[in-house]
């Protein structure tokens, strides 16, 4: 059982990983909580059901319930997705921040943009619930008394490739370098010459890439439906405020906290509360420290 459980907390923990490095980015880099980034992971889900709608799920590869169609819809989604989280910015948030909107504002806005997301994905497919695939598949055992579906193995590994891309990504590129500047300090930054509007350009693009990615997971396992990435929303932002804002590791490692805590949870109480650990966990890291697990200090910058 806790070996099951602790098995199952890292694959959710590495699904909300993807969806918190985003909400991490637009914590240090924009400056502000946006809370409408849990419906890019939404609308990344149902973009690539548009394509395997088209395109069929394909034949099964090997164990796993798809084929190489999911993959090319998931890379279809993340690309519409990142784009989309770019006009969002275009038509509200860059107006706000030209005009040096209070940040409680583009908070309030982000609520705004959120509600009208979700309501157009339920004005376009309805209410109900949606399937990538419909094959069967049988757990296979990793470890002596842990079990997990071929997808699930594929999501946990292809989340830690994304993962290891980002950080080399972000350590080496010249834009990735610009977005680790803008994190530390955006009039430094400015100073330095970076391009500001293209780093908050790339951070959309690739945070929306990131949701979409989550989303896809999210739905593999099991299902699409409207409420999907509004029920992440508050673990992405507990795991990128346990790890610190603007951190990659510390929105991995908080992910994978989060995760873990819920799904170890339910060996001790009620599955009703399994959501509300991860908050107990964030209050005990918070106030040993402020800046989370990775996040630094204010005036060590």
């Amino acid at each position: 059982m806790l070996g099951q459980a602790i098995a199952d907390g890292i694959l959710t923990g590495a699904i909300i990983a993807l969806g918190a490095i985003g909400v991490s980015f637009g914590l240090q880099i924009l400056r502000f909580a946006n809370f409408a980034h849990s419906e890019l992971v939404t609308w990344g889900a149902y973009l690539a059901l548009v394509f395997v709608t088209f395109a069929g799920p394909g034949t099964p590869t090997g164990p796993l319930s798809f084929g190489w169609q999911l993959i090319a819809a998931m890379v279809f989604a993340g690309v519409l997705t990142g784009v989309l989280a770019w006009v969002v910015d275009i038509l509200v948030f860059r107006r706000l921040r030209n005009s040096d909107a209070h940040p409680l504002s583009m908070v309030f806005a982000a609520f705004g943009v959120a509600l009208v997301m979700r309501h157009v994905v339920v004005l376009i497919w309805g209410h109900g619930s949606y399937f990538y695939t419909r094959e069967l598949q049988i757990a296979l055992e990793v470890l002596p008394g842990i079990r997990m579906l071929p997808d699930q193995i594929f999501i946990l590994g292809l989340t830690f490739v994304v993962v290891a891309a980002m950080h080399l990504y972000l350590t080496y590129s010249r834009t990735g370098m610009a977005m680790r500047a803008m994190a530390e300090s955006p009039s430094l930054a400015r100073v330095c010459g970076v391009q500001v509007e293209s780093v908050v350009r790339w951070t959309w693009f690739i945070s929306g890439g990131l949701a979409a990615m989550a989303g896809v997971f999210l739905g593999l396992t099991p299902q699409l439906h409207p409420e999907m990435g509004f029920n992440l929303l508050l673990a992405l932002f507990a795991a990128a405020i346990l790890g610190g804002a603007g951190s990659l590791i510390g929105a991995v490692v908080g992910g994978l906290l989060v995760g873990l805590a819920e799904n170890l949870s339910v060996l001790f109480i009620s599955p009703g509360y399994k959501t509300a650990m991860p908050f107990l966990v964030l209050l005990l890291v918070l106030f040993f420290r402020p800046q989370g697990l990775f996040g630094e200090k204010e005036g060590s910058r």
